[in-house]
């Protein structure tokens, strides 16, 4: 209302429903009082006989809080209903509009609807569509055409309208009757108001209604001049408020620009004085049968008489009343719900008598009798002529009837002014339909959240919303109705099934149908178009040609059903879900592009700008960094933490583009920006996750320049927006990290990097004209040098956590702390691991191992510097597997440095184990035992366990290698160096987990066999140097003899190491051989002998194994070498075997023949063997073939097998 009056909250009981009967039939009417300016109705005075209505009463014309302004206005002038009435209701009442209501109007403009089929006069109304809303409006052509003469405005539709409809209509004269009437009505109105009551301050603003058929001209909507702002519930007289109003609303107003802080309501500003105002007393929510219309009345309610309320006529006694008054006042009381009507009678202005008529009593006055159910049948089928045929949202209808003609015609304004090459910005009906779109738009957008499926329709309004609009002219509506087109696209969260199936099942479009008369409606239409001619032009006189649609007689509208709105409102507003993200992304930024335009548009500070062609790509640098200082990169970084830090006020100077803080403008582009920023972030994030890492960084680039031009242009910077930074700054250290790993596809990265969309380049360009977009280049440029793509990732990563730490976000961040925490980690890892490599190759380079370089030594510190940071952030997050993982690589790092530390001395090799190398491989055992000791037990991470498991194992394995083969004898000794050597054999056997079925399992079961086999030969070697001490003598004898069996048996489960089987076998044999040496009886000697054959008939395993690969390898000679055997292995140890047989045979044969004792039969059967063995041994072919000589082997000793019933794997002692 004008002013800012307080609104009169209604309690329940104002919300009376009522039903009307008529006859048998009954009518639904229910009218819900939605706002009421006046105070609760006082009783009328009733006037003595007689009174002179001609002498104007005492209070006469004065400001008066029962009648308002209402006598100045009926005498002052014939202001017609404002032109924009309905769209003053609209914004009002947005929660209604496009969805719960049907028509929303005057109630002048119904009554005038509803008597079409009884009234001569003429009709011209305005339509305009919202969704399933249709507001109407009078639309006065004669007002329109003289603004139009001093405007040259609207000549086109002068020139039709006298073309095609009515050259000699003029608007007729008033009559002196007419004014004289107007005069008494007045002064009766003042005489009804009970006592004094002029004197008392109370509001409310009145409108007699039409006072008979003549009277079709005075539809004036009253300004009140007084309003409410009492409760409903208080008694006490409410203050005043005085606002004065411009009685005379200009319609070329609104076609000027608006002020247009009136209209975004995300602007939060108050409606300004363009007469789009609420004016009406009362207004209604009238359910008329299963029509809903949101009506504006104020007709005067007065109380008294049974009822509270009544409404007050006055009727000259010698004038009957006629059909379309009593029309008038049954429609008048149905929407307000007042049940009783008192008539007061006079003559001459003399009265006579008065009469009370209850509501439902009108339709059967003598002279004025009519059907209810006839005018529901009109109501009925206006508005379904209306729906079916004012279908586009934003067009201008014209509803047109002449005086005297039975033709209703309904053309498309919009359309018309299209064809004449009009300016489609002269209609000026164009903003406020605009603005109402964007209202509407804006109020479902704040329940939008909750019901994604009002989506498609915001996006309808908006889209039309904009279409009406000139950038020019309305770039604020236009900016933010594209800010509201990006926000319908959620881009950080993800679609979820079922939402997303409604909406590309268009839900959105049931809150659009028209539910109630949608069955069934194909037939109907076609048989009304075709058989009665009801939408065709089938008599096509020349001035159909341009309708819409016509109803050739008014007669037609009495029809029960003759009409029915078959138009299916908005097939096209389903919300265009697209599951592809990049799509959706591409989306917001072409509405955040044309907002951005819009807002720079409307920033005249032009001059100050450097030119630049939005057509030109700004290029995107890159550049090798390898040989850059790191001063400079430094820098860089400082200048990043500083552009993340939060800045603090508002700004006080205009921004380089020359907006002002403050301004519409300003609060555009920070949101406009920020938008922009997270749709280039997703982009980034997805084209992450394709592994497209040149385009990736391409977008995170954009997305933070975008973040750089807000932060030049906004004062302080939020928590959420803080908190979004240092997810971007994250990204980028992620998608840097990826470009560092990759270095191969570099190629195919630069030309992604380098790409660009027209459209991003426009972005850019509006970016441009805040800032300059360079402080984050350093983090978003391409290098080529994987080292400083680390240093840029790892720097990224500090700057989100600084931001993270930062005093606005501490208490808000822990997910979010815990991922950088992690990425940190990680990325001071991958340096870690980077340096150590790089000392790993600088070692393997060196052609002659000199001391250690003090570059080695560089790599080493920074290399272990990073490490001990990754673990300070893992164990930050107590993260223990991946703080296990970096001990773990810390323990590599030690083993290189001992390996850099191997003596050499001269050209024979590397010297003894240096006491460095072993402090190097106990610091990193330390480490491992350390990893171990994190993660407690396998189960936490088996795969970890594993690994640190296999490199503890080694690292012990090395050692103990290291140290038995190249023995620090100067400095340690021998005992000394063997226990070592057997402690860290053991440590190592200690970790080789043979019981875990794993891929490292026949590695571990290979490592024991090898631990076995080294112990065997050292304590075989101990035995046989070994001299005196008796007892230490044999403990060697049966730790040799305990490793060599379980070396044998592990190679021999081995399957694919038959030369360590062989070597260890063959070893065992000389072992047994030492021993035998020592003794003199021949009886011990031969049972010794025939141990060593025995142990030698093993061997059978290995020569099969041999001969296995051999056959392969003939066969496969074709394929291309193979790397199975090693043949000078296998000749060695042939050379090693054959001698040690022989030997062997011949002994035992001897002791045999020289036996004393009588040999038995067995013996004999024995004895054969051995020397068919053994001559076949020497009669063998020397020359021949491997293949054949292996084959002989394995055939001897099968024999020998079968005769000497050897058994186990000869673990027995001689």
């Amino acid at each position: 209302h004008c002013g800012d009056p307080k609104r009169v909250q209604l309690t329940e009981e104002h919300q009376c429903e009522s039903s009307i009967c008529s006859g048998s039939s009954e009518i639904k009417s229910r009218a819900v009082v939605k706002y009421c300016a006046a105070p609760p109705p006082t009783s009328y005075a009733l006037l003595q006989e007689k009174t002179d209505l001609k002498l104007p009463p005492a209070n006469w014309l004065r400001e008066n809080p029962q009648l308002g302004s209402a006598g100045t206005t009926i005498l002052g002038s014939s202001s017609k209903s404002k032109p924009f009435s309905s769209f003053g209701m609209a914004y009002e009442f947005i929660d209604c509009i496009g969805d719960d209501v049907d028509v929303v109007s005057d109630s002048e403009n119904i009554k005038k609807l509803l008597k079409i089929p009884y009234s001569k006069s003429h009709l011209s109304m305005a339509v305009h569509r919202v969704g399933r809303t249709l507001l109407l409006d009078e639309l006065d052509i004669q007002e329109l055409f003289m603004r139009s003469s001093q405007t040259g405005d609207w000549t086109w539709l002068k020139e039709f309208y006298q073309r095609l409809i009515d050259q000699k209509w003029q608007r007729k004269k008033k009559s002196k009757e007419h004014w004289y009437q107007k005069a008494i009505l007045s002064k009766f109105l003042y005489y009804s108001i009970n006592g004094d009551g002029a004197a008392e301050p109370q509001s409310d603003g009145l409108n007699e209604g039409e006072e008979d058929s003549g009277a079709d001209e005075f539809s004036s909507s009253w300004p009140t001049a007084f309003t409410s702002t009492s409760n409903a519930e208080e008694s006490e007289a409410p203050k005043q408020e005085s606002v004065t109003v411009d009685s005379s609303f200009a319609l070329g107003q609104v076609t000027s620009v608006p002020k247009e802080q009136n209209l975004p309501t995300i602007f939060n500003e108050g409606e300004n004085g363009q007469g789009l105002r609420n004016d009406f007393v009362r207004n209604i929510m009238w359910t008329f049968e299963d029509i809903h219309m949101l009506v504006g009345s104020n007709m005067p309610i007065f109380g008294g008489g049974r009822y509270p309320a009544v409404s007050l006529r006055l009727r000259d006694n010698n004038k009957p009343i006629n059909i379309l008054t009593g029309i008038d006042y049954w429609l008048d009381n149905l929407m307000c719900n007042v049940p009783e009507l008192v008539m007061c009678f006079h003559v001459n202005g003399i009265v006579q008598k008065y009469e009370m008529i209850k509501t439902e009593d009108i339709p059967h006055l003598e002279n004025s009798t009519f059907s209810t159910r006839v005018v529901k049948d009109i109501a009925q089928n206006v508005l379904s002529f209306l729906k079916s045929n004012c279908t586009k949202e934003g067009h201008t209808y014209w509803l047109f009837k002449a005086s005297g003609s039975d033709i209703v015609k309904l053309y498309d304004l919009t359309t018309l002014c299209e064809e004449a090459e009009e300016e489609k910005y002269q209609n000026p009906f164009t903003l406020p339909v605009a603005v109402l779109l964007y209202k509407v738009a804006s109020n479902l957008m704040l329940n939008a959240r909750q019901n994604r499926k009002h989506y498609g329709t915001i996006r309808t309004l908006l889209l039309n919303c904009v279409k009406l609009l000139h950038q020019d002219r309305h770039p604020q509506i236009i900016a933010s109705a594209h800010y509201m087109l990006s926000e319908l696209f959620q881009l950080d969260e993800p679609l979820e099934e079922d939402g997303g199936e409604s909406l590309r099942a268009g839900g959105s479009e049931d809150s659009y149908s028209d539910e109630d008369r949608e069955e069934e409606e194909e037939e109907d239409l076609t048989e009304d178009s075709d058989d009665d001619g009801s939408y065709s032009n089938c008599s096509s006189p020349q001035d159909d040609s341009k309708a819409v649609a016509v109803i050739r007689s008014v007669g037609e509208l009495s029809v029960p059903e003759k009409y029915r709105s078959t138009h299916q409102i908005r097939p096209s507003c389903a919300f265009p879900v697209s599951q592809d993200k990049e799509e959706r992304c591409r989306l917001v930024l072409s509405y955040v592009l044309k907002g951005l335009k819009a807002v720079d548009g409307s920033i005249k500070k032009e001059s100050d700008l450097p030119a630049a062609d939005p057509n030109t790509p700004i290029p995107l640098k890159y550049e090798d960094r390898s040989a850059t200082g790191a001063c400079a990169t430094e820098k860089g970084i400082s200048l990043l933490l500083e552009r993340a830090g939060p800045l603090q006020g508002e700004p006080k100077h205009t921004t380089r583009s020359g907006m002002i803080p403050g301004s519409w403008q300003h609060h555009m582009k920070l949101k406009l920006f920020f938008k922009a920023s997270k749709a280039y972030y997703v982009l980034s994030d997805a084209a992450t996750n394709l592994l497209k890492y040149g385009r990736a960084l391409r977008y995170i680039k954009l997305s933070l320049q975008c973040y750089d031009a807000y932060c030049s242009v906004s004062g302080t910077l939020h928590p959420h927006v803080l908190l979004f930074h240092s997810q971007c700054l994250s990204l980028c250290g992620d998608i840097q990290l990826m470009l560092a790993q990759n270095a191969n596809n570099r190629a195919a990265y630069l030309e992604e990097y380098s790409y660009q969309t027209k459209e991003d380049q426009e972005i850019l360009h509006s970016l441009h004209r805040e800032s300059s977009c360079q402080a984050f280049s350093m983090a978003t440029d391409l290098a080529m040098d994987p080292e400083y793509q680390l240093f840029v990732s790892s720097k990224c990563y500090e700057a989100a956590y600084e931001l993270l730490v930062s005093e606005p976000l501490k208490d808000l961040t822990s997910d979010q702390l815990s991922q950088v925490l992690k990425r940190l980690g990680n990325i001071r890892n991958e340096m870690g691991v980077y340096y150590m490599n790089q000392a790993a190759a600088m070692q393997a380079e060196k052609e002659v191992k000199k001391s250690v370089s003090a570059a080695e030594q560089e790599m080493w510190k920074k290399s272990f510097g990073f490490f001990e940071k990754g673990m300070k952030d893992f164990e930050a997050i107590g993260d223990s597997t991946n703080t296990a993982l970096l001990l773990c690589n810390t323990g590599r790092l030690m083993r290189i440095c001992a390996q850099a530390h191997c003596n050499l001395s001269g050209d024979e090799g590397r010297g003894e184990f240096s006491p460095e190398e072993a402090l190097y491989y106990n610091k990193a055992i330390d480490y491992y035992l350390q990893a171990m000791k994190a993660l407690a037990s396998r189960e936490k991470h088996s795969a970890v366990w594993d690994s640190v498991n296999w490199e503890l194992s080694t690292t012990y394995f090395t050692l103990a290698t290291l140290l038995q083969d190249y023995a620090p004898v100067s400095r340690k000794a021998q005992e000394q160096i063997e226990r070592e050597v057997t402690e860290a054999m053991m440590k190592s056997l200690k970790y080789c987990d043979l019981q875990t079925d794993s891929a490292r399992q026949p590695l571990y079961q290979y490592r024991a066999a090898t631990i076995h086999h080294r112990l065997a030969s050292m304590y075989h070697s101990c035995f046989r140097n070994q001299v005196g001490d008796e007892h230490l003598r044999k403990q060697h004898r049966s730790l040799a003899e305990l490793h060599y069996s379980k070396a044998v048996s592990l190679f021999l489960s081995l399957k694919d190491a038959p030369c360590e089987l062989l070597r260890t076998l063959l070893e065992r044999v000389a072992f047994a051989e030492f021993t035998m040496a020592g003794q003199n009886s021949s009886t011990a000697k031969l049972k010794s002998l025939t141990g060593a054959i025995e142990i030698m008939t093993e061997t059978r395993h290995a020569f099969q194994l041999i001969h296995k690969e051999l056959q392969e390898e003939q066969t496969e000679v074709t394929n291309g070498p193979m790397a199975g055997l090693n043949l000078q292995e296998v000749m060695k140890l042939i050379g090693v075997f054959e001698p040690s047989f022989s030997f062997l045979l011949l002994q035992v044969i001897k002791l045999m023949t020289t036996a004393k004792r009588k040999p038995s039969n067995k013996d004999d059967e024995l004895l054969k063997t051995y020397k068919n063995v053994y001559s076949k041994l020497l009669r063998a072919e020397k020359n021949a073939p491997l293949v054949s000589r292996v084959e002989l082997y394995v055939e001897l000793l099968q024999q020998l097998m079968q005769r000497t019933g050897s058994d186990d794997t000869g673990t027995r002692k001689p």
